[in-house]
């Protein structure tokens, strides 16, 4: 955290020259007033400084978080975050990023769920967290939509329904919305977490 001390004829102006130092907001820092300016003997008087320390946002937070886990992995990552009003988008780069993914993104979820308890404990306002690396959310949505399609053929093909394997429920989201136009069948899940699944079956007036 950026830490300095600025001055200033009030405590208005000191906080003003401390912001423009450090190029950040007032909603951005904690200020403690160290004096405030008020004349002192025989009317001399003094100038007003305060204390202005940066505040660490959620994505700093995050970051904090990733690179302790990382270095207790033995990965070095090197991280990107992307914060808006809604969520924050964390990129990790470096190598064996197969680590972070794990058999069908089950480590890059799981990481991403424990990142996104520790930044959102206590907050007023749950933010959304997404973790990502080598693209591999969108690799990962591209090749659901391209099975979503070829089993929802099977199904209209063969009458019968399809049972997927357990899927997370961001997962699930896409398989239903990629059918959920589709005019030969419909889309369901079934089971409980963490094993629910995907069911298409072929629609009954078909």
């Amino acid at each position: 955290m950026k830490a300095l001390e600025a001055k200033g004829k009030t405590v208005d102006e000191a906080i003003f020259n401390g912001l423009n130092k450090l190029g950040v907001s007032l909603d951005e820092v904690s200020i403690e007033i160290i004096e405030d300016g008020t004349k002192g003997l025989f009317g001399i008087g003094k100038s007003a400084k305060v204390r202005l320390t940066e505040k660490e946002g959620l994505a700093k937070n995050a970051e904090n978080f990733l690179n302790g886990l990382f270095l207790r992995m033995d990965l070095n990552a090197e991280l990107i975050s992307i914060e808006d009003e809604d969520s924050i988008k964390i990129n990790v780069s470096g190598k064996s990023m197969g680590k972070i993914i794990g058999r069908r993104g089950e480590t890059l979820d799981a990481i991403q769920y424990l990142t996104s308890l520790v930044i959102n404990r206590g907050a007023k306002e749950y933010k959304k967290l997404i973790l990502d690396t080598e693209n591999y959310r969108k690799k990962r949505e591209e090749t659901l939509i391209k099975l979503a399609k070829k089993l929802a053929g099977k199904a209209k093909q063969t009458g019968k329904k399809v049972v997927l394997e357990p899927m997370n429920p961001y997962e699930r989201r896409i398989l239903h919305s990629t059918l959920q136009q589709n005019p030969d069948v419909m889309t369901y899940s079934e089971g409980e977490e963490p094993f629910r699944r995907v069911v298409i079956s072929v629609k009954k007036n078909q």
